[in-house]
């Protein structure tokens, strides 16, 4: 039996359909490491996987591509999905359902089963999260005391605010018992020695080696923190869970110290621009403040000048002319009083007894009471109401009886 010739789409459709049905090919499973990677506008992503001696290209299409493996060329992988053949280039390829970094898989697993469970918790709403001390004075550090981590958080935190205290409480940071500590240490400085700010963090490597910040002691203890944490775990491509529950997320531990202190020298510069607009805005209102007290003072003295001035001034007038009047009243009052007196007292004085023809008699200018303070030819002063006459005794006589 003779064959017909077949048409090129035909024998592709044919190829197609006999790679769909083997239970093998449509439903495959292989491993190999990426390279030639490449994620389409269309958000399809194209690629081949390969070892050392082959190569296999390979599509997978948006709603399969999970962004958070970070794939890239020279990454190994796990890839699940069936050999097809694109008829229009008559090229086999592998259509992948799902894909996994090698030796990762179940980690993986794991960490979107405790990501899930911890936001569905609300573990990660944004209205849990704590703001970040502006200027602290203690910065806590859990990481461990070896590594370049703690050395790069001083150098950058020394540099930039050195007036800060750094505390550090050592931790292991992968490893059996790398979960316990952190959680001590984050409840250490909870507790026992309370900071500002608190970072948690450690240096870049695989998603095992930065495990302990996915596991779930960690994201409560960090959840549980009364006291800020900013999470700095591995390089800004690694993401932990730690990173979602705390309350800043930095992509490397040298930026957790940055986030965590201010620049001194941005501090007096702020303080400085500060002073000079709190200068200038005094200025301004005491300018306005003197221009609308001046105004005031201005209604005030019209307003004085308008209405009261001239009412006081007729009250014045007045008041002076009573004072006056009581002045003069007092005045005459006391001038008749004086006169009164003055008559009195002329009455009673010796002037007048000599207006009324008597005079006194002086001995050495002491008045002479009786004849007996005198002796014969003694000189006596007779003083009348208009002069003195200068006398000698001749004669004494005795009164009368």
């Amino acid at each position: 039996m003779k064959l017909r010739a077949l048409e090129i789409s035909e024998a592709n459709s044919y190829i197609k359909r006999i790679l769909s049905n083997d239970p093998i090919l449509y439903n495959l499973k292989v491993k190999g490491e990426i390279s030639n990677f490449k994620v389409h506008s269309s958000g399809n992503v194209y690629l081949s996987l390969k070892d050392e001696h082959s190569k296999l290209n390979c599509v997978m299409f948006k709603k399969n591509y999970d962004k958070n493996l970070k794939l890239d060329n020279g990454v190994k992988v796990i890839a699940y999905g069936y050999i097809s053949v694109y008829e229009r280039d008559g090229a086999y390829q592998l259509y992948i359902n799902s894909i996994e970094v090698e030796g990762m898989g179940n980690l993986y697993i794991e960490f979107n089963k405790l990501k899930e469970k911890l936001n569905k918790e609300g573990l990660f709403d944004s209205k849990y999260k704590k703001s970040i001390s502006k200027i602290p004075k203690e910065i806590g550090v859990v990481t461990s005391e070896t590594g370049a981590v703690i050395r790069d958080i001083i150098n950058v935190i020394k540099r930039r605010y050195p007036k800060v205290k750094i505390k550090l409480y050592p931790v292991t940071v992968q490893g059996i018992r790398s979960s316990s500590d952190i959680c001590e240490g984050i409840k250490f400085f909870n507790e026992i020695s309370v900071v500002d700010t608190i970072i948690v963090g450690r240096g870049g490597g695989s998603i095992e080696e930065l495990w302990s910040f996915n596991e779930e002691n960690v994201a409560r203890a960090v959840f549980d923190s009364k006291i800020p944490i900013i999470s700095a775990v591995g390089h800004e491509t690694d993401f932990t869970i730690c990173d979602f529950v705390a309350d800043m997320r930095a992509p490397t531990p040298s930026a957790a110290a940055e986030i965590a202190t201010p620049s001194l020298e941005d501090l007096k510069f702020k303080l400085e621009n500060i002073r000079n607009r709190m200068t200038r805005s005094l200025k301004n209102q005491i300018n306005i403040d003197e221009h609308r007290l001046s105004s005031v003072f201005d209604k005030i003295n019209n307003y004085l000048e308008a209405y009261i001035i001239k009412d006081k001034i007729i009250q014045l007038d007045k008041i002076y002319d009573k004072i006056i009047f009581e002045v003069e009243n007092n005045i005459n009052i006391k001038t008749e009083n004086l006169s009164k007196s003055r008559a009195i007292l002329h009455n009673l004085s010796p002037v007048a007894t000599m207006e009324r023809g008597y005079s006194i008699v002086q001995k050495d200018r002491e008045v002479l009471n009786s004849i007996k303070e005198v002796k014969f030819k003694d000189s006596i002063d007779v003083i009348l109401v208009d002069g003195s006459i200068e006398c000698s005794v001749n004669k004494i006589k005795n009164k009368e009886v």
